[in-house]
């Protein structure tokens, strides 16, 4: 079986890196688009080049910030400008990276991740939406926001958190296959209690700050319910468990 041409978009980031490596492995013609390698997706500039003969696409890029006017004006210019390039080239897979709770969740970077997979939806070009919960990382990120906190405030809501590997593994899958024209969920193996997941990470790190569960606390900005961000049912379970990922953070702690 010949590998296909792919074109990776965001190809350096976090998810990319990852999925570059395990399309090229696969025996693929992967094609890692950045800003760095003269593709903007937000002016479109160089987008035919990168495009040219590519079977898929697939777009992990990523809002340069979480507020509404910049991530949904970076997602609706990204998706606009990469969706017209490959109806022009002739891509027959267009793989987009979204998140689980963009149709519940109501802050500035769901709202742009909203208005992407509309875009998606919208356009002519086969396609397939995998939707990921939290990344193991994002919650460091919560806690960094909140270091000089006496006493981290999270709202009372169920976590599935996903390893990034197990994201660029699914990824990979779909970009191979052929497109569903639907969403496919990608959540880890273990719901937790957000506060309880909080809660271990502070004592890996032997932080004695307490940790609240607070049904008035915001997560990055939006207000949650206990569903706003586990997938629904028959959700893609990822390989990588909590335990496993907390060992690690302690040891390259």
């Amino acid at each position: 079986m010949h590998g296909k041409r792919i074109v990776v978009v965001g190809g350096p980031g976090r998810i990319g890196a990852r999925l570059v490596g395990l399309l090229r492995s696969a025996g693929h013609e992967v094609v890692a688009a950045s800003r760095r390698t003269g593709v903007d997706v937000v002016t479109g500039s160089g987008l035919a080049q990168a495009l040219a003969g590519a079977q898929v696409a697939v777009d992990v890029t990523e809002a340069p910030a979480f507020d509404s006017r910049a991530a949904v004006g970076f997602f609706a210019a990204a998706s606009r400008n990469l969706l017209a390039a490959e109806l022009d080239a002739g891509v027959a897979h267009h793989v987009v990276l979204s998140v689980v709770g963009v149709d519940r969740i109501h802050n500035g970077y769901f709202r742009g991740k909203a208005a992407q997979e509309r875009l998606v939806r919208a356009s002519a070009v086969p396609h397939t939406i995998v939707r990921a919960t939290p990344f193991f990382g994002l919650i460091l990120k919560l806690l960094h926001e909140r270091s000089h906190a006496r006493a981290i405030r999270v709202p009372p809501t169920t976590i599935q958190p996903v390893s990034p590997d197990d994201v660029a593994e699914a990824l990979a899958t779909v970009a191979a296959g052929p497109p569903s024209n639907e969403i496919l969920e990608l959540a880890g193996d273990e719901a937790i209690g957000l506060d309880e997941f909080v809660r271990l990470i502070l004592a890996a790190e032997e932080d004695p700050r307490r940790v609240v569960a607070d049904p008035d606390a915001r997560f990055f900005g939006a207000k949650l319910d206990d569903r706003s961000l586990v997938p629904d049912p028959g959700a893609q379970l990822g390989d990588s468990t909590l335990r496993d990922w907390l060992r690690h953070f302690i040891t390259a702690d």
